[in-house]
């Protein structure tokens, strides 16, 4: 799997300020198995950062855009709108799971207004822009097993936007419970 990760900061791409959360998200995807090919910092612009995630999208050589920073509800926070525009569809599942594993850890979780969507086959995956916010998003989706063809057997290419996403192989959470087979359900 190759990965691309997006800062998302007016501060950082200025030099104002240090990139925390974007060596955070390359580290854990690379800790997942994916070769993170590119990084990338770019301002609070809408057009700018729809313009970015479809230009690395459309490549075809790249199988996740992970980004950080820009969902929250200050007033220069796009990502959520940029990421739409830049979509084909949206997978709201991935980013309520977001949420909802966020909000165990901190109330502040609800007002991120991340969205998970794909791109013809990237899928693009905004996360907040704190460091830490970052590495509990990664160890959340890291939990997400690959989807599973009709006949039971592990998607290999294909999986996930028609490429293998994240870690192919379910990491036991605490939702899931193990049964006599010693196979993971939710």
């Amino acid at each position: 799997m190759r990965a691309a990760v997006v800062t998302v900061s007016d501060k950082g791409y200025a030099g104002e300020r240090e990139d925390r959360s974007g060596p955070v998200l390359a580290e854990a995807l690379a800790d997942l198995g994916a070769e993170v090919v590119e990084r990338h910092i770019v301002p609070d612009e809408p057009e700018r950062i729809s313009a970015l995630l479809a230009e690395l999208a459309d490549r075809g050589d790249i199988d996740v855009i992970a980004t950080t920073g820009g969902t929250g509800i200050a007033p220069r926070d796009h990502t959520p709108e940029a990421t739409r525009a830049a979509i084909d569809y949206e997978v709201p599942g991935i980013a309520e799971v977001l949420r909802f594993e966020g909000y165990r850890k901190t109330p502040l979780a609800v007002i991120s207004r991340g969205v998970v969507g794909v791109r013809g086959r990237c899928l693009i995956v905004n996360l907040p822009g704190s460091a830490k916010a970052v590495a509990e998003g990664m160890e959340t989706l890291g939990a997400i097993p690959a989807p599973r063809r009709q006949d039971g057997a592990r998607r290999g290419p294909g999986a996930w936007g028609a490429r293998p996403w994240l870690s192919a192989t379910p990491t036991p959470c605490s939702r899931w419970r193990k049964r006599e087979s010693a196979s993971w359900r939710w």
